[in-house]
């Protein structure tokens, strides 16, 4: 049990597979098609230099998780090294983000299944599923974090294996030929693809909320994120490889549905009807993971009365869990998918993880500083002394300076309003005094 009453049930393992069940949804169905229309055969490049980038940030997750031990992840490290109005930023801006995600995710899910059986595509079996998803995962959660990892693990294996069954049995269909480079990109190109690569190797921050319930987590926590994150990377580019090798010119005919006409090409009829479930099954872990994580930002951001709902940093007396968080998230989430019309958060939500991975790699550098009483110090220390936090801001900073007009309008406007928001609350709080 911690200091919150919760149990430390997550291992290495269990911690991986959430990263990694986060990571992996539905956009490396359509990713190896995108990035081949970009670079063509020489995709390979776009994938090392995003990991390279992606690598240093997360090493800027893993030292500030080995000193911070509180569920919240990426909140609870932003929270403690800069205080509450950096904290009521990031939590909000976390969770608009992941739940503006997580519905449009549950309506993809819907759309897969309505293109199997036009069943799914009435608009209250549509509401009843939406219900059923979040209503479930709620339910299993709440029993135990034990009981909900098990679940990942599980839900982890069934979504990697027909990608991993693609891998194995394209390797040798893949044709030599259709991996010559035409041409050799540079790298404005690169770099191009890697911004798109970039959000396709989001979520280990989600994944991270449940450091509050990980086993010896200033070890496990930066063990979890270099085995979840090498293993996605590692995944990727052979699922490219093979995408390349086997279609060649091909790929880029195939936006929709790459990797279900690589199998098509592979196995036949049957392969095109795998990756249509493993895309279904990839989904739904993606949902699950992130109703497991999520509750724990909203659990602690009540808990350190960052957001003025104090009954959300509530336990459960017997299961040990954050049970009205994770209600509470499910029903928004539930909300928001049946509701479908959110653009402009869906458009905002890429920005806001971007933010977040800011307060991060700055954290690292002002925990450092402080040398801070109040955290414990640090099992991994990222080698190099500043040079990695450094360049994972001037990282972001590019990205962000990559937005268009409109994304970035849209992220000031949305501060500027919660900025209003946390000072009218504090307003409010000491006139009742």
């Amino acid at each position: 049990m911690t200091q919150e009453k919760l149990r430390r049930e997550i291992g290495v393992w269990g911690l991986s597979a959430n990263l990694i069940n986060i990571i992996v949804g539905a956009g490396i169905f359509v990713l190896p098609a995108i990035v081949a229309a970009g670079l063509g055969a020489a995709s390979i490049l776009a994938y090392l230099f995003c990991g390279v980038l992606i690598l240093l940030i997360m090493l800027c997750f893993a030292e500030v998780g080995s000193k911070v031990t509180n569920s919240g992840g990426a909140y609870t490290y932003i929270e403690v090294a800069f205080g509450k109005y950096a904290g009521f930023l990031t939590a909000i801006l976390f969770l608009s983000s992941c739940i503006a995600a997580d519905a449009a995710v549950a309506n993809a899910l819907v759309g897969i299944l309505a293109s199997v059986s036009p069943f799914f595509g009435e608009e209250m079996v549509r509401i009843m599923f939406f219900l059923l998803v979040f209503g479930g995962l709620a339910f299993v959660n709440v029993l135990g974090v034990k009981q909900g990892i098990g679940l990942i693990k599980f839900i982890t294996i069934a979504k990697l294996a027909p990608l991993v069954l693609l891998v194995v049995m394209g390797w040798g269909e893949v044709s030599l030929e259709n991996l010559k480079w035409e041409f050799t990109p540079g790298i404005r190109s690169i770099g191009e693809m890697a911004l798109i690569l970039f959000f396709a190797f989001q979520g280990g921050e989600s994944g991270l909320a449940v450091s509050g319930e990980v086993k010896n987590p200033s070890k496990t926590v930066p063990r979890g994120i270099f085995v979840g994150i090498l293993g996605v990377l590692l995944l990727y580019m052979l699922i490219q490889v093979v995408s390349q090798g086997v279609l060649g010119a091909e790929l880029v005919t195939n936006p929709e549905a790459p990797l279900a006409q690589v199998a098509y090409q592979i196995i036949g009829p049957w392969g095109f009807t795998i990756m249509t479930i493993g895309a279904a099954v990839s989904m739904f872990g993606n949902l699950s993971g992130e109703v497991l994580s999520m509750p724990r930002v909203l659990f602690g951001a009540a808990r350190d009365k960052v957001i003025p709902s104090g009954w959300l940093s509530k336990i459960h007396s017997r299961y040990s869990t954050p049970h009205i968080a994770i209600v509470v998230y499910a029903a928004i989430g539930f909300t928001l998918a049946v509701l479908g019309g959110f653009r402009q958060l869906a458009i905002i939500s890429g920005a806001s993880i971007l933010l977040v991975y800011l307060g991060v790699a700055l954290s690292v550098i002002k925990l450092r500083m402080n040398n801070n009483g109040n955290v414990r110090r640090a099992r991994f220390v990222i080698p190099g002394g500043y040079t990695v936090p450094v360049l994972s801001v001037a990282i972001i900073v590019w990205f962000l300076s990559n937005l268009d007009f409109n994304e970035k309008v849209g992220m000031l406007l949305f501060l500027a309003t919660l900025t209003i928001i946390y000072y009218l609350m504090r307003f409010i709080k000491r006139s009742n005094k």
